[in-house]
């Protein structure tokens, strides 16, 4: 008596561009065209979900809300789709941490071995998150000047600007010397001094010498002139 071969598995053919499949109907949950991707990205979001101690109601619940902040992240393509799905992960798995680490009961290792987790996966939410807002374009922008025209006696400015004594902003006693500004040279002088007005009307107002510029008497002139007058 013969053994009974194993019935050949027939080959498995893949339809990648099903016209059924393409009519995005569950495109507000994970971006694609594709309702097969987003139905499995939505399994893969909840099967993320840490659903033990949860009753049946609280894990619809939880479900229905998991589904929920997938359309709310909104995403408009299959790469959008992905992040969204493993921020939400991130997120619940993060919480899971930190509720574990306050566990009344839970042990010193126990609880800093938690909040370490827990702090790994902020991290990597955030990194998820950026790397969202950069796909959309949200990111920071590079402005490239390429031609700047200064006219006679203008200033120009490119780049961040802060006050001195703000952090960025240089010493206000070192100011750089601008190729337009005019150099003073020579001597300082002081402006005249307004004249005294005299008592008597009818003379004209004495001028007052500085003290730089009084002349001082002769003490040998005026020796002489008492030695004459005596």
């Amino acid at each position: 008596m013969s053994a009974k071969k194993p019935a050949a598995h027939a080959p498995k053919t893949v339809v990648a561009d099903d016209p059924d499949d393409r009519k995005g109907r569950l495109k507000n949950i994970g971006g694609s065209q594709s309702d097969h991707w987003n139905n499995t990205l939505a399994n893969q979001a909840v099967q993320a979900l840490w659903l033990k101690n949860s009753s049946p109601e609280e894990r619809d619940k939880q479900l229905s809300a998991t589904v929920s902040a997938l359309i709310g992240i909104a995403p408009k393509d299959e790469l959008e789709g992905m992040m969204a799905a493993q921020l939400v992960a991130a997120h619940n798995a993060a919480m899971e941490c930190y509720r574990r680490a306050m566990i009344g009961e839970q042990t010193f290792e126990g609880r800093r071995e938690n909040l370490a987790q827990g702090n790994k996966l902020s991290r990597t939410y955030a990194a998820l998150l950026e790397a969202l807002n950069r796909h959309r374009g949200k990111g920071q922008q590079k402005v490239t000047v390429e031609h700047v025209h200064v006219h006679a006696g203008g200033q120009a400015v490119v780049g961040m600007v802060a006050a001195p004594g703000q952090p960025g902003g240089g010493d206000a006693s070192k100011i750089e010397e601008q190729p337009h500004a005019k150099q003073i040279t020579g001597q300082v002088t002081h402006a005249p001094e307004p004249a005294l007005p005299c008592p008597d009307a009818g003379r004209d107002a004495v001028p007052v010498a500085r003290d730089g510029e009084r002349a001082l008497p002769d003490a040998r002139r005026q020796g002489a002139g008492r030695g004459q007058g005596e």
